[in-house]
């Protein structure tokens, strides 16, 4: 317990500075916070059959933090350009000029990453590419491009808001305790017994309520998200945070491990404190964007 307790203590200081600190910090925090979920990610999945292949984590790993190293800050302008907001000094046309240009420099490395994988696949006797190949990509699009999106919705109006990624990270922390105390107490209808045997329908119904109400807290102290985006992210986040964590704990059944890494003594690693919030991210960015940008 006091291990857990310092180890929290820990998370939430780097937390809180890294996303108040200034834009850099968040992003930094977050390009790393993504690549060693990547890694833990291609661990799970590539140890499915009682061993994990170091070659194919580190190819996965670059696969998947290619397109938030380079497309981490240009998805953010064409969210602008389709909320018809230009950059300040920056033309709309110039940064849709320069996100192509990005784009083909990443797709082309992707290329240059993935060339080599069905090379080595070619002497690696009983290896499915298809498989391999799948499992780069279910890691690119499930943890790579939420992390984008983050980046997208910390940025409205061409100005980094803390404020926006630390309430939606909130309101998912305040799901997951809720959920744990309610179902603490009051669980008894098993939720999905066959992947997580702890969790029950009373649990997740108390987190879901509580986290409408925090969003509801929220929306009066933090004006970073208008009424009706506030609305919304509190309806993903209370519908959508759980079978975030189920689909993690899914991977990790398959896997036959408890957690999804060691990073974090008493927690586990760093996918299994960001398995929801990933699962929420695309849809809390499209809720956003639908809802005033």
């Amino acid at each position: 317990m006091k291990q857990r307790a310092i180890t929290a203590f820990f998370f939430a200081a780097i937390m809180i500075g890294g996303i108040y600190w200034n834009m850099r910090s968040f992003q930094l925090l977050f390009t790393i916070i993504a690549g060693v979920m990547l890694w833990e990610f291609f661990g799970l999945v590539f140890s499915s059959k009682g061993k994990s292949n170091l070659g194919d984590k580190v190819f996965g790993l670059l696969l998947g933090i290619t397109p938030v190293i380079f497309l981490g800050s240009q998805i953010i302008s064409i969210s602008f350009w389709w909320c018809g907001i230009d950059l300040p000094e920056d033309p709309v046309a110039e940064h849709l000029q320069n996100t192509i240009e990005n784009a083909g420099v990443m797709f082309v490395f992707l290329g240059l990453i993935i060339m080599p994988i069905l090379l080595i696949k070619l002497f690696q006797q009983g290896s499915s590419i298809e498989t391999a190949v799948g499992h780069y990509f279910l890691g690119l699009f499930y943890i790579g491009l939420p992390i984008i999106l983050l980046f997208s919705i910390a940025m409205p109006g061409a100005i980094y808001s803390p404020n926006r990624v630390f309430a939606l990270l909130w309101l998912i922390w305040t799901n997951d305790v809720f959920a744990y105390l309610v179902g603490s107490q009051f669980g008894k209808t098993k939720l999905f017994e066959r992947i997580s045997p702890k969790k029950t329908w009373e649990g997740t119904i108390g987190g879901g309520i509580c986290t409408l109400v925090m969003a509801w807290g929220l929306s009066h102290w933090i004006d970073d998200y208008n009424q009706a985006q506030w609305l919304a992210l509190g309806i993903i986040v209370a519908l959508l945070a759980t079978p975030g964590d189920l689909i993690e704990s899914m991977l990790k059944r398959s896997a036959g491990v408890k957690d999804s890494g060691t990073l974090m003594p008493g927690h586990g690693g760093l996918l299994d404190r960001f398995d929801s919030f990933i699962f929420v991210l695309p849809f809390a960015w499209l809720a956003v964007i639908l809802l005033g940008g």
